[in-house]
């Protein structure tokens, strides 16, 4: 058995952070005023079908305030929910946080870093968003700091990709992940599990493409329809297109892909949370983050279960 150092069953981010930077660090999330090339005109107007940022982005973060004051706020607002940190990552969430040219990015980031309680950035992007000059910069940043990039792929099937409006092929995604992770950055991946199309037996054999990407980090949601997107009209027009498991069924049915994730793959996410008035279909009501991990942890005890033990042994464990 694959073993983490640690009594959990799989591989946390938690951990991960432990081990790459030696204590418990937290995440700010900063709203840095970039847009979509599927939201300007440029691919498409509207974004991905899916999309409404509003859902997932805390309520400080709004991009008329400068950078240094959004994560001074945002660390006030952590610490009277968590323990405080010692440190922080700034979390650059909402859109595609590479989606300008590079004199705009040495300034966003440049400024970020420059926050005494800051060791790192988490750049949230589009595969297509990126290129070697911005990857470079990137790299150069590293070389003093934790800096990851987290790519939203959605899913590795081209037909689901087209459905939801994503405006890239998965070969985009795959070439940008080599990119990144060529220049020794930690490389993370999103990915929606129940998207419409989608299979359980798609979404299994999904894990296999996953395991072959260079990725440090991986974060799955179940499938949540948010009001004010275009997922919604769809939804409202046919319902039974869609189907929404119950929060016990689709701690199941992830423990099924857990248990074929290759072990060295941190898992930073494996369900979503976002405030109920968000919600038009798929909502669980409210759940928090730590409560989904009980019960996640809860489950695998009583399967006796782990990441990976159902990994294929054709594949080489890096």
């Amino acid at each position: 058995m694959f073993e983490w150092g640690d009594n959990r069953r799989f591989n946390s981010y938690s951990r991960y952070f432990r081990e790459t930077m030696g204590g418990r660090v937290q995440k700010v999330t900063i709203n840095a005023g970039f847009t979509c090339p599927n939201r300007d005109g440029t691919l498409a107007l509207g974004g991905c079908t899916f999309c409404n940022n509003d859902a997932f982005t805390p309520s400080y973060c709004q991009p008329q305030k400068s950078i240094t004051q959004q994560i001074d706020e945002g660390i006030e607002f952590h610490a009277r929910r968590y323990r405080k940190a010692e440190r922080y990552l700034a979390y650059f969430q909402s859109f595609s946080n590479t989606y300008a040219p590079l004199d705009v990015l040495r300034e966003v980031y440049d400024e970020a870093l420059a926050h005494p309680l800051v060791a790192g950035i988490v750049v949230g992007t589009r595969p297509d968003c990126v290129d070697e000059a911005k990857l470079d910069y990137f790299a150069g940043l590293a070389k003093d700091h934790y800096v990851a990039i987290e790519y939203g792929i959605e899913s590795t099937f081209d037909d689901t990709l087209r459905r939801v409006n994503r405006g890239h092929d998965f070969e985009t995604a795959q070439r940008a992940v080599e990119m990144t992770a060529e220049r020794g950055l930690h490389v993370g991946g999103h990915f929606i599990l129940g998207l419409p199309g989608e299979t359980d037996e798609m979404l299994l054999a999904q894990t296999e493409t996953i395991n072959s990407l260079p990725l440090t980090t991986v974060k799955f949601h179940q499938l949540q329809i948010f009001r004010g997107t275009q997922m919604a009209e769809e939804y409202t027009a046919a319902p039974e297109k869609f189907r929404f498991r119950p929060l016990e069924e689709y701690i199941d049915f992830f423990i099924s892909i857990l248990r074929r994730l290759r072990p060295s793959l941190v898992v930073e996410r494996f369900a979503g949370e976002a405030p109920p008035r968000h919600h038009l279909g798929g909502a669980w009501g409210l759940v928090r983050n730590e409560q989904l991990l009980a019960i996640l942890e809860k489950r695998l005890a009583e399967m006796d279960a782990h990441q990976g033990d159902l990994y294929s042994s054709t594949i080489i464990l890096e």
